[in-house]
């Protein structure tokens, strides 16, 4: 049954096509470890409410003074209803508006935030300073555990990923957002 099937053509809307909320990371990419990266962490854990985990370099960078494994930044993922709050609070520090270029053919979203302090109920530290970070917005339909399980993953169809319009339009119903299109 197609999706846009209604209860007065004779059937329900079938659930499997419901798109929801996977996961949200965000990540705070620093290029150095240290007290800074302490900091950082702090920031995180006080804007997120999660345990934020370090994330090592992956090659060593000269020029950069970047070292192979060598903490370098911060990632939190957020599921369920802590996702739910802390997009609430970033889509409110972007005045709830989202380029149309941070939509993927996926459905995952990414954007910046530039500056920690803009979003709404956080305190500037002047002993912390500030931090920018990146939000990845991950939205999902009910199967996908199919690619993640242990024994004998599948893959998910075609027919069955959120595509670029349905992100958008979820997006638009769910958190209220509008989409600035590129000229």
């Amino acid at each position: 049954m197609s999706e846009g099937a209604t209860a007065a053509a004779g059937g329900e809307l079938n659930p499997m096509r419901e798109i929801r909320l996977g996961k949200v990371v965000v990540n705070m990419g620093l290029g150095e470890g240290g007290e800074r990266l302490e900091k950082a962490m702090t920031v995180l854990k006080s804007i997120t409410g999660a345990k934020p985990c370090p994330r090592k370099a992956k090659k060593s960078i000269r020029d950069f003074g970047v070292r192979k494994g060598e903490n370098i930044g911060c990632v939190v993922t957020l599921r369920g209803s802590q996702a739910d709050d802390f997009l609430k609070r970033a889509f409110e520090s972007l005045k709830n508006k989202i380029k149309e270029s941070c939509f993927d053919n996926y459905g995952n979203i990414s954007f910046g935030i530039k500056e920690h302090i803009n979003l709404p109920g956080t305190k500037y530290d002047p002993t912390l300073g500030i931090f920018g970070m990146n939000v990845c917005i991950v939205l999902e339909r009910p199967g996908y555990r199919v690619a993640r399980r242990k024994m004998r993953p599948g893959t998910i169809g075609m027919g069955h990923r959120v595509n670029r319009d349905e992100a958008i339009e979820y997006m638009k119903r769910r958190f209220g957002i509008n989409i600035e299109t590129e000229a």
